[in-house]
Formats: C-alpha cells, structure tokens, sequence
C-alpha cells in the first residue's frame, strides 16, 4: 500500500480538503540501497488500476495495521512487513532499518498518511520481486538516474519520492548515507498547498508562502 501521495490533482494524485483536516495515518515506507560504491536504491510501481496513485513509482511501504501497535516498533514492524509483500525482501529485523525521514501529508488534502522512512541494505543473496498485483514493475536505479527519468515522465513519481531522491543524490555509496543517516535527528516535514489562481502549489517550510493561511 503506497504511503507517500501528498495530494494535489496532477501532481500528487489526490483532490484538496476544504474541511477540518483529516487525521493522518500512521505509515512506514523503506529506502533499499545496493551497489556499494555505486548507490542504487529501490522503486516499486503501483498497478495502475489502483484509485489511489495508480501508476506512479514509490519507495516500498504502506500503512501500519493496528495489530503492530503504535510509535517506532509499529512503524519498523509496517516497513518490514510491506517490503517482503511488495518487494520480496527479508531484512534481517525491524532494529535492522535506520531511520532517516519523517513527512506529514499536508492538511489541505483528503487523504492523510504520517509516514515513517527507513533505510535497509539489500541483504546479500536477495532479489526484489513484485506480486503483479498490487505493485506491477521495480527498478534499481541511482537516484540522479531516477530523478531523471521522473523528469522525462518515464517513471511518474509524487512530491516525496522525488524530493527523497534529491536528498540521496549527492551520496557515493551506501556506507556514506547509512553513516551519514545514523548520526541525523529525525525532524517531522509537513508540507502545505497554496493556491496560486486555480493551480495548487506544493511549498516546504521555509519557502516563501508556507506560513500564508
């Protein structure tokens, strides 16, 4: 189940809140690395049938069930469990994943998630594979690779995973971001939209129009 739609009509997928925000869910997607002193990372595609971000290239994850609890277990809990039903992947455990974001669905969209990203080397002897079903193609690529085929509109991406991808970019191997990584304070992200006319905006905090209400 993808985690990471933020929720603006062509470019995240989802239509706008006009409400009271709806409260996020709680979710946990993985980042898998290989490649040693080539970094690649993982992206799964979702079926295109799918109503919600049909077609469009993400990290492994989905949302927490209730019976893996709440806070940090139940995210790693979550991260692990989706990856081997999305991607085929076993790690070695839950204490195994290294937390490395953490990003809020803006309140402006229907559709909420508060999700949890992780980073998991691929274990030695492993392949992903996809269900077919719910996630119908995977790509190993090095994010610069990635990002670029996003541009192209080879491989449809949504805001996060484009935005997680140019964090990754600038590293040269896996021991570079896992180290790098183990030593960074998570900080919640919690993008907003803005309209501009009748086009909807993504905006950081800190970039001009975030605190506009």
């Amino acid at each position: 189940m993808a985690s990471e739609g933020i929720g603006v009509e062509s470019e995240v997928g989802q239509t706008l809140n006009e409400g009271v925000p709806a409260v996020p869910r709680q979710a946990a997607s993985v980042i898998v690395l290989r490649g040693g002193e080539d970094l690649e990372v993982l992206l799964v595609q979702r079926t295109p049938k799918a109503r919600f971000m049909g077609g469009v290239w993400v990290f492994p994850g989905g949302a927490v069930d209730a019976a893996e609890g709440e806070g940090d277990a139940a995210h790693r809990a979550a991260g692990v469990r989706e990856l081997a039903e999305e991607a085929a992947i076993e790690v070695a455990g839950p204490d195994s994943l290294v937390p490395f974001s953490r990003w809020i669905t803006p309140r402006e969209v229907s559709i909420r998630f508060d999700t949890h990203f992780f980073l998991a080397e691929l274990p030695a002897g492993q392949q992903a594979r996809v269900d077919g079903e719910e996630c119908v193609d995977y790509r190993w690529a090095a994010p610069q690779e990635a990002l670029e085929a996003s541009e192209s509109g080879e491989l449809p991406m949504v805001f996060p995973t484009i935005k997680h991808l140019q964090q990754l970019a600038p590293f040269g191997s896996v021991a570079e971001l896992l180290t790098y990584a183990r030593g960074r304070e998570v900080l919640p992200v919690e993008p907003r939209v803005v309209m501009e006319g009748e086009v909807a905006r993504i905006v950081l905090p800190g970039e001009p129009g975030y605190g506009d209400e």
